[in-house]
């Protein structure tokens, strides 16, 4: 009986997380292309950010 309350919790749950995180996925579907250029996927592999000495 604890088991079928705690599985109705937690598909309680995810309904709820998937109806609070819908809006920011959505942001985040129509931001995707500026954020991803500037944001870590921007950076060139094994280039580390630092001014090398010359």
């Amino acid at each position: 009986m604890f088991r079928a309350i705690a599985d109705v919790l937690r598909q309680i749950g995810a309904a709820l997380a998937t109806v609070v995180t819908l809006p920011f996925r959505a942001l985040a579907r129509l931001f995707g292309g500026a954020s991803r250029s500037a944001g870590r996927g921007g950076r060139r592999p094994g280039h580390t950010g630092r001014a090398s000495r010359v």
